[in-house]
């Protein structure tokens, strides 16, 4: 018996099975767990009077039935104690009252000292450690809180003091062989009674993968670990035509292992059937032992050859050349079976004596411990003699019980290992309905072999009848409780038969993992667990395969050697072993997978009922589930809220390799490259065919338009125009008649159609301004004004162009806000980043005229500049920023909703790295010297291209070829608007848009002003009136509108299948606005002018579904709205 420094808790064995306990002077009785007592062999007795227990958690619960005489081990004496079951979750068992009275027991709170009046009055005394004191337990929430205040804290390693304690000195007989045990391998094994061998199917040719692409971090530990691989000669250079790819899994130290590739050799290597002993003779060697021991070699695949011959096909591939391995090496699939026979061969003589070797394990057993000394001086030298090594931290020796091939082996005889029930024997009493359904679900799949079964489940099903009142009585705990007995005993559990084969029922939720090994029909074990704290965040892929791998490590001495039909409910499974591209996590677990013949089948969900409800023991919303099959991964926070992230991984490129491989003009490409160096075409390591270093997209019309979308339609693009657009593709993407796409994609783009205007060149010659000498010397500025106010209070955005580069800020502002703010604003965002500009070219915006700002900027040395009066077009680069800010505005309000603060920072990035004509480049290129990554870069690594000294050659070459473009630019654009603008012309029948006032709601996309299309539409032309109207079919909301307008007013729709035309429900005026109604006057004043006093009311208004107020004149307000004052 084992109790804890307080003595009231601890750990003993009720019924031969450990179990936490409870010493409980409060409780009248003892109590046990249901989940617990379900292992037990006791029947359950009725009691000669109900007892009423009242729960910490305040509920009231009778019970009339008990487990009588059972066995409570203290100090090797059993106490008998009769316990009534009872649903816990802290403790196995409660020892009350009456089993205290009934053993004297004596309790001394201060000296910590329990005494116990045991068999024959023996007196049973336990001391507490008084030094000792438990821990305050706190949230991590008032942690934090307390961190804030000051308090320190430390972070705690938890170690095993006596694992660390023990060594090879510690232990009798082994101390004599150090040798044994060393910290490393030797060397190169000596020849051995067998070599390893790999023999292929008849007529297979060699396979060669290319090798894996590696992080930095990959790469380092790559040469680490062959530099120490060559340095123990355990592989060589290699010119074999075999080659497999490396890949690294990581240890559960954190550590990188290297593993071979190898599954493509496993596939056509003929699998060694090497014979198993039988689970039944291995027992009966092992009746009447009483002391066991365990070795597990060090790395003991590296200590058998290959055989010579055999060598070339366990060549691989990495980055640094190519290597064979000249002893076994992990991965290949026969390497289990050949190191069982090394075994075997090597203890032949003391097999069935004293040594049992299964797989990997070598047992050394006896019937008492001086044969037992005998036995492991003969095994240990047999070790020394055959110069095969072990690894002592992993060995267990002088056990008196050790758990072996599913059973617990002592002294006292051997017994069924608990853990093959205890997913049954531990499921909690149902809490609701659904629970109720889980459980029956479960057991119903074996009522064959459960007699009387409907007897039995009857009170808990009338529980799941429609309107029945959930109320768990005696008869539900005695039904449940007999169906978890029956389930657990013959004739529903059975012996494994060898050669038979097994069946393995998997199942993965949220709540934990369900697997039912069975055979012929017949169950040999359950097995469950709940998810620990890391796997919640598995994707349901990885949650299906880890509840297989859970099977095969706890059923390995039933399943290894056996073919084995793995049932799930989770399709993709059937592709593991196909699969080209594994993360880390399940590179690990195919390490595992490939030492057994598994056969993968999918089972639906609702066949899979026995795995299914092992997996899923407590209830789970549909929230929860759905999150899971989203990939979600999920926390909980301090207030109970689950949280859920997405991660989304790009597939693009799985799907472009796959269209290549059936792209006719590309396939014709690579024949060509196998006869020799095709030009410009090339084949990346992975596989994927670039032309000149940009990816072949192949012709696949739904791969091309989601390339298009992402490209135009994101947020991170905002709908550039065709040049920007083509410019940012190619960059990363080729495929033939590529800018024709976009043309025809981006014409045909209804966001864009509404929300673009058409660039007229007015009268009148250009002037242009001279060109900058450097980045950020000389800037543009401008607002946009009159957007719909947002949660934060903006309602306009500040437009920072740099004339050089064209990169530019857009800063949200308020209209309201004082030039000292915007001052702050200026030097914090602007100055900080570039530094204070030589120029400004503003117009002639109030804020920017006012005594302030240059008296601001002559402070700063800064030369203001303003265009003339009615003239924007001098500041013509803000005026068309700002009309691509707005353009992506209007896009973003159409397709992605919200505030358009919210995309702001978005908008910024993507002006920035699209492609802009006058220069020649994005303006983040012009401003950094590179380009920078977006999510259409999925082929890159994300490292710099170029560095130090060479990027700053570049980025002065690109300021030079940039004046040089802007120069060119200025030049064409002067000789294009001096030209005269050609006539437009429609056909009847031709569909145009309709262009109206942009200051004005148009359309309830719920913004309003600037924010609102410019056209809607689209309408028929049904006749031309002139030479330049035309009058069109509008529909029956713009009736009281007169039909005919000016060609000026038109523009042409390009229509797209894809295109859903809404046509919203809108109340227009004749001039094509919105009628802006008034609700209320909500106040009144007097303006005082210089002559006169004019009355002012403040009204109230209602447009697109927004409310705001202004002032206006009351005599204007009485003579347009009478009803306000009535």
């Amino acid at each position: 018996m084992y109790l804890t420094w307080c003595i009231n808790v601890g750990t003993l064995k009720i019924n031969g099975r450990c179990a936490r306990i409870l010493i409980d002077t409060g409780a009248q009785r003892s109590f046990v767990s249901e989940a617990f007592a379900g292992g037990f062999n006791v029947p359950l007795i009725p009691m000669a009077q109900a007892l009423l227990v009242s729960t910490p958690l305040g509920e009231d619960i009778e019970r009339d039935s008990h487990y009588p005489s059972c066995e409570v081990e203290v100090e090797g004496q059993n106490l008998s104690c009769d316990f009534v079951p009872l649903s816990m979750i802290e403790f196995d068992a409660i020892l009350g009252m009456d089993w205290l009275e009934k053993h004297h027991a004596r309790v001394d709170c201060y000296t910590k000292v329990l005494e116990l009046e045991g068999n024959e009055g023996v007196t049973l005394r336990f001391e507490g450690d008084r030094a000792k004191s438990n821990s305050c337990i706190i949230s991590a929430v008032r942690a934090k809180n307390m961190m804030r205040k000051g308090c320190h804290a430390y972070l705690a390693y938890v170690v095993d003091k006596t694992k660390e304690e023990t060594s090879i000195d510690d232990v009798r007989v082994v101390c004599k062989y150090p040798d044994v045990f060393p910290k490393d391998l030797p060397g190169l094994p000596p020849d051995r009674e067998i070599e390893f061998v790999i023999e292929v199917e008849p007529g297979t040719k060699p396979i060669s993968i290319p090798p894996y692409r590696m992080a930095p971090a990959e790469l380092n530990e790559l040469k680490t670990q062959l530099q120490e691989l060559l340095d123990n000669g355990f592989i060589r250079p290699s010119h074999s035509p075999w080659g497999a790819p490396v890949l690294f899994v990581k240890k559960k130290d954190g550590t990188l292992r290297m593993c071979i590739d190898y599954r493509q050799l496993n596939k056509v290597t003929i699998k060694n059937r090497y014979p198993l002993p039988r689970i039944d003779d291995l027992f009966d060697q092992l009746r009447g032992a009483t002391v066991f021991s365990k070795i597990d070699l060090r790395s003991g695949y590296h200590q058998l050859k290959i055989k010579e011959d055999d060598i070339p096909k366990s060549a691989f591939r990495t980055r640094y050349g190519h290597f064979e391995f000249l002893v076994m090496s992990f991965g290949l699939t026969n390497a289990p079976a050949a190191f069982m026979d090394l075994m075997n061969r090597v203890f032949h003589k003391y097999l069935d004596r004293f040594v049992i070797v299964f797989i990997d394990d070598i047992l050394i057993y006896s019937k008492s411990e001086e044969e037992h000394e005998e036995h492991l001086i003969l095994v240990l030298e047999t070790l020394r003699e055959k110069q095969l090594y072990a690894k002592f931290s992993k060995c267990e020796f002088w056990l008196k019980e050790i758990g072996f091939l599913g059973h617990v082996v002592s002294g006292s005889g051997i017994a069924v290992d608990n853990k093959k029930i205890e997913a049954i024997t531990e499921w909690e009493r149902p809490k609701n309905v659904k629970e109720i359904r889980s459980f029956l679900g479960l057991a119903g799949y074996y009522r064959k072999f459960v007699e009387k079964f409907s007897v039995l489940a009857s009170p808990l099903t009338k529980l799941t009848r429609k309107g029945a009142k959930f109320v768990w009585d005696d008869k539900c705990e005695k039904g449940f409780t007999e169906l978890k007995k029956r389930l657990t005993e013959a004739p529903v559990l059975a012996l494994p038969k060898q050669g038979m084969g097994y069946d393995v029922y998997s199942d993965a939720s949220i709540q934990g993992l369900g697997c039912v090994l069975m055979q012929e029909g017949r169950v040999i074990a359950y097995a469950s667990r709940q998810l620990k704290n890391h796997e919640v965040n598995y994707p349901t892929h990885d949650l299906e395969l880890g509840a297989v791998v859970f099977a095969l490590k706890i059923w390995r001495h039933y399943l290894y050697g056996e073919t084995c039909h793995i049932y799930t409910d989770h399709k993709s499974l059937n592709y593991v072993f196909t699969q080209k591209e594994l993360n880390m996590r399940q590179r690990r677990w195919m390490e595992l997978i490939k030492d057994y013949h598994l056969v993968i089948e999918y089972h639906p969900g609702k066949a899979n009922v026995v795995a299914d409800a092992l997996s899923r023991k407590s209830s789970t919303g549909a929230l929860i589930a759905n999150l899971r099959a989203l990939r979600a991964q999920l926390e909980v926070s301090s207030n109970g809220a689950l949280l859920a992230r997405f991660e989304v991984r790009p597939t693009l490129l799985d799907e472009m390799k796959k269209g290549q491989e059936k792209d006719i003009e590309l396939m014709k490409v690579r024949e060509r490259m196998q006869a020799g160096p095709v030009e410009d075409f090339r084949e990346r390591d992975d596989g994927l065919l670039l032309f000149r270093d940009r990816v072949c997209v192949p012709s696949d019309d739904e791969l091309r338009r989601s390339i298009l979308e992402e490209a135009h339609s994101s947020a991170y693009a905002m709908h550039p125009g065709g040049t920007k657009m083509y410019r940012d593709l190619k960059e990363s993407y080729w495929w033939s008649g590529m800018k024709r796409e976009i043309a025809e994609y981006i014409s045909r783009c209804l966001t864009c159609q509404q929300v673009k205007a058409e660039h007229q060149h007015p009268a009148g010659l250009l002037q242009p301004l001279s060109i900058p000498e450097w980045k950020w010397e000389h800037v543009t500025m401008d607002f946009v004004v009159g957007l719909p106010r947002t949660i934060r209070n903006y309602d306009a955005v500040w437009v920072v162009v740099d004339r050089l580069t064209k990169s530019a800020h857009f800063l949200p502002i308020n209209t309201t806000y004082p030039l000292e703010r915007l001052a702050k604003l200026y030097t914090d965002e602007i100055v900080r980043l570039h530094g204070v500009p030589v120029t400004i070219v503003s117009d002639r915006d109030p804020r920017f005229t006012s005594r302030f700002w240059p008296k601001f900027q002559e402070s700063m040395g800064t030369r203001l500049k303003f265009s003339t009066a009615f003239h924007p077009q001098t500041d013509g680069q803000s005026e068309r920023v700002i009309q691509i800010l707005e353009d992506m505005l209007r896009a973003c309000a159409l397709e992605f909703q919200g505030s358009w603060d919210n995309h702001l920072a978005l908008v910024e990035f993507a002006y920035n790295n699209s492609y802009q004509a006058s220069i020649g480049m994005p303006p983040y290129e012009a401003l950094y010297g590179r380009r920078c990554r977006t999510p259409l870069c999925w082929d890159e690594v994300g490292m710099a291209k170029l560095e130090g000294t060479e990027l700053v050659e570049v980025t002065k070459s690109k300021v030079k070829l940039i004046r040089e473009r802007l120069k060119a630019a200025q030049d064409r654009q002067k000789s294009y608007a001096d030209k005269r603008r050609r006539t437009l012309e429609f056909k009847v029948d031709d569909e145009v848009f309709l262009k109206v006032s942009p200051w004005k709601g148009i359309i309830r996309f719920q913004t309003r002003g600037k924010l609102n299309p410019r056209y809607i539409g689209p309408f028929r032309i049904i006749e031309r009136i002139g030479a330049v109207a035309y009058r069109l079919q509008l529909t029956p909301e713009l009736e009281k509108i007169h039909n005919v307008f000016h060609v000026s007013m038109l523009k042409k729709y390009v229509h797209d299948p894809s295109h859903v035309l809404e046509k919203p429900p809108v109340e227009v005026r004749e001039d094509l606005n919105y009628a802006v109604q008034p609700i209320k006057v909500t106040d009144r004043k007097v303006k005082k002018l210089r002559s006169k006093e004019v009355p002012m009311v403040k009204v109230l208004w209602k447009s697109d579904r927004v409310e705001e107020e202004t002032w206006e004149t009351e005599a204007l307000m009485r003579k347009q709205y009478a009803f306000l004052f009535e």
